[in-house]
């Protein structure tokens, strides 16, 4: 047998073994090809593709899937908002009824104006900070500043001011709660857009302590209860707490507290800052 003839018969060989493998791999494909339901594709279409979890799912695959199986709601992916579920709506034949958007609010307003009980020097994480004798301030309730909502924040909606407050780009934000549920001490909450006057404060320690340490917290003391026409104010714990449905948003205990901690919000949700933060 010449080199032609062997050359030949190798590349026979080869060519048979090259199509044997082919046929059981195109056998196995059809055995296990996993179908994948068409109106899981045409959601996934419509998704905003962030994949950050916030819908509490795997990521926007598996919500699709589970909106699809409706083993989780239409409106369940807090990124895409009213008009995604509307689009997931129309997928699948549903009616989707609007809800009012909702952003973070920071509920501190001390930063750089509350005392430090130390000088913190370390890695830049409220939770290194907080894992530190319950953090470097006097308060034990508030803001540590050093931007762990800003790293979380998939959609840098974030910034720490000059006034170690975290500021909220309503423009960015895409209300996926992420920043809520990374704050160590709990200070960041959805509030409604509709909802215009807030507390910015959550210590509940009494007022004697809290002149002591801060120039803005809260200190009970029941002023904003006493002026609120709609009776929307209690104190609890040496906090006023505003009823969100009872609010009329009329501004009396913003312009009566001593304390400038309760703020109306006008044109951005976050007002950390004392006075209202203009629209980024």
């Amino acid at each position: 047998m010449n080199s032609i003839q062997i050359i030949v018969q190798s590349m026979i060989i080869l060519g048979g073994l090259g199509a044997i493998v082919g046929i059981i791999l195109i056998s196995a494909a059809r055995k296990f090809k996993v179908h994948t339901d068409p109106l899981i594709e045409e959601v996934i279409g419509v998704l905003p593709g962030a994949n950050c979890g916030a819908c509490g799912c795997a990521g926007c695959a598996d919500f699709a899937e589970k909106v699809v199986n409706e083993s989780i709601p239409i409106n369940g992916c807090p990124v895409g908002g009213f008009e995604t579920a509307k689009k997931i709506g129309n997928i699948l034949g549903k009616n989707v009824e609007g809800s009012e958007v909702k952003y973070p609010v920071a509920r501190c307003i001390g930063g750089v104006h509350c005392k430090d009980r130390f000088e913190y020097i370390g890695i830049e994480d409220c939770m290194a900070v907080m894992s530190l004798s319950d953090g470097e301030k006097e308060c034990n309730y508030g803001c540590m500043g050093r931007g762990t909502c800003v790293r979380v924040c998939p959609f840098n909606a974030i910034t720490i001011g000059e006034d170690r407050l975290p500021h909220i780009n309503k423009n960015l934000c895409k209300s996926c709660g992420i920043c809520i549920t990374t704050c160590p001490n709990n200070i960041l909450a959805f509030a409604k857009e509709s909802e215009k006057i807030h507390v910015l404060c959550r210590s509940n320690d009494k007022g004697a302590h809290v002149k002591q340490i801060c120039d803005f917290g809260c200190i009970g003391c029941k002023i904003c209860v006493k002026n609120c026409p709609a009776d929307a104010i209690e104190v609890t714990g040496f906090l006023a707490e505003i009823d969100q449905e009872k609010c009329t948003g009329c501004g009396a205990c913003v312009e009566k507290c001593p304390r400038d901690v309760i703020k109306l919000v006008e044109g951005a949700i976050l007002v950390p800052a004392h006075g209202t933060m203009p629209v980024q």
